[in-house]
């Protein structure tokens, strides 16, 4: 008798209540990966999408061919912006809940992921990042007031109260202006790439998304259009499990990895621990100098963990097991490196209390000075009427007409 058809549902491993169950990842000890050459046919290097590109052991050792060989201090300015992030999204998220601020998103878990790629990449290389890059901004030069300003939609909010908080731009530092539209930055990146290779440039563009952006349309589109014509971009997908409440099989990723969605187009894909900040700056560098060398895209799938909510307005103990983040197995990525630091001599306990106590005083000036600028409930408020602005080179005559109705109303 013929069996069936039925359809089949994607189920996450553990629910509230269940033992936390990791056995669906594909890991690979740390150094077992090896790493091509730069001009390698994708054919050639497929087993890079399913394997899992790692440096840090458990002993908290750099191993293996990735190993970026990058010295000390390099390690202890990359643990700062790392921490920096964690502790400006802690006093955000606070914010928000005290009703500062309407809405946050932070990056709890995957800080490694930011840091170690704005260090891959050359400053004039674009941007193009999803919610949760904060620390792109921030190593790239955004002043931690101004982000917060972006938050609370104040008088000097870059954006002009008109975008969701967390949705930063960076023009001198070339990031591209996050959307709420998940994945449109796909797109824009190719695009920018193919720019740049016909004016003969060698900078390159980079983007993210999250694991279930990778089943919007946009994303497909980016692929297609990357392969054929040899964009010079790399495309990141974090994916961290979950995106918002819905585990990351529902995009696709119960039976093959996400890295190996550009194969069947001939792009390379590269699976990294995405909590192994030495792995992540090796694998970045190497797609971005094929991207150089016109070898054309290459896509990144970087393995973490969301530990906190989606946003300010998820809770996660609906959907998953409440200490889930604790049994992830790889870990925490500012506990692992600082970790190495102390096991290479060049760190300890102390300097690390030191640090957080620094940047902690950083983070609170930072706020105290953004409230000068106002917030949600307190003045200086921005002005209605720049509603009107940027939004034609010449403001037409209707729209000019509106204005001067309402500052008649408002001065009446």
């Amino acid at each position: 008798m013929a069996r069936k058809s039925r359809l089949h549902i994607p189920r996450p491993s553990a629910r509230p209540g269940d033992k936390p169950d990791f056995s669906y990842l594909n890991l690979a000890p740390a150094g077992s990966v090896d790493k091509p050459a730069l001009d390698a046919r994708t054919r050639d290097i497929e087993h890079l999408s399913s394997g899992l590109v790692r440096v840090l052991d458990e002993k908290h050792q750099a191993v293996g061919p990735w190993n970026p060989g990058l010295d000390a201090s390099q390690l202890q300015i990359a643990l700062r912006w790392m921490l920096l992030n964690r502790i400006f999204d802690k006093r955000m998220w606070q914010i928000q809940r005290q009703g500062r601020i309407s809405f946050y998103m932070e990056a709890l878990g995957e800080e490694a992921v930011s840091v170690a790629q704005a260090m891959a990449l050359r400053p004039g290389d674009m941007c193009f990042p999803s919610y949760r890059n904060q620390a792109l901004f921030m190593y790239r030069g955004l002043k931690l007031v101004d982000m917060m300003c972006q938050c609370l939609s104040n008088t000097r909010d870059m954006c002009k109260g008109r975008q969701l908080p967390v949705m930063y731009h960076g023009k001198a530092a070339n990031i591209f202006s996050i959307s709420g539209n998940l994945a449109t930055q796909y797109p824009h990146a190719v695009g920018w790439a193919m720019a740049s290779a016909i004016k003969g440039e060698d900078h390159i563009a980079a983007s993210w998304v999250g694991d279930g952006s990778t089943a919007e349309a946009d994303f497909h589109h980016a692929l297609t259009f990357a392969a054929v014509y040899q964009a010079p971009v790399i495309l990141n997908i974090v994916n961290n499990q979950w995106a918002i409440s819905t585990f990351q099989g529902f995009a696709g990723g119960e039976r093959r990895s996400f890295a190996a969605r550009g194969l069947g187009l001939g792009i390379p894909g590269i699976r990294v621990d995405g909590n192994d900040l030495l792995a992540i700056y090796a694998v970045t560098v190497w797609a971005a100098e094929r991207a150089r060398r016109g070898g054309g895209p290459t896509l990144i799938e970087l393995v973490t963990y969301r530990a906190g909510a989606h946003s300010t307005s998820d809770d996660p103990s609906k959907y998953r097991p409440k200490d889930e983040y604790k049994a992830f197995p790889l870990g925490d990525p500012i506990e692992r490196l600082k970790q190495h630091l102390i096991s290479i001599g060049h760190w300890s306990e102390s300097k690390h209390e030191q640090l957080e106590a620094e940047l902690k005083a950083e983070v609170l000036a930072a706020w105290k000075e953004a409230q000068q600028y106002g917030t949600m409930t307190e003045g200086p408020f921005l002005d209605p009427a720049s509603m009107f602005d940027d939004i034609y080179a010449t403001t037409p005559a209707h729209l000019e007409s509106q204005r001067r109705y309402m500052q008649e109303i408002e001065g009446s």
